[in-house]
């Protein structure tokens, strides 16, 4: 995956992420996605390209179990969040969504830097800067996860959930 990386700081909540102003568009998810993370960055729905990666500090997603806030993240066409960590519940939403969460050390990476991910490496190239970081590695049965695109695309295609 290649992209370019769209920095956060610490703490971006779920209502960063889709505003519960917008409680109301929860059934026309494509008009939700257009307000993503609007509340941390109001220009980056209309800037985001497929591919890019949006980058955050410390404790990303927390707040409230909005299964919609990883959602419309990837309906942005973002690849994967990079953050140093992230909220369980979010972590546990943006996996069955079919979004993948590394975690690593995104202090050395800046706003608009290229970034290269390697999951099978579990290695995150910034091509912009020439270093190449480490994530933790996503457990097996959450790869498998991903790789069907999200928990519904995998029991449908599975028939159930062993993994």
């Amino acid at each position: 995956m290649q992209g370019r990386a769209f920095k956060f700081g610490d703490s971006i909540s779920t209502d960063h992420i889709v505003p519960g102003r917008l409680a109301h568009l929860r059934s026309n998810l494509p008009e939700l996605a257009k307000h993503v993370l609007e509340d941390a960055d109001p220009t980056f729905a209309s800037r985001v390209k497929p591919g890019d990666f949006v980058v955050g500090g410390n404790n990303f997603g927390l707040g409230s179990s909005r299964e919609h806030a990883p959602l419309v993240i990837k309906m942005s066409g973002v690849s994967a969040v990079l953050a140093k960590s992230v909220a369980r519940i979010f972590f546990r939403n943006a996996i069955n969504r079919g979004l993948p969460v590394l975690l690593c050390d995104t202090d050395k990476i800046d706003d608009g830097d290229t970034l290269d991910v390697d999951m099978a490496a579990g290695t995150v190239t910034d091509v912009t800067k020439n270093i190449t970081l480490t994530f933790t590695p996503i457990p097996p049965a959450m790869l498998k996860i991903l790789d069907e695109g999200g928990l519904i695309p995998y029991i449908q295609k599975h028939g159930d959930f062993d993994i």
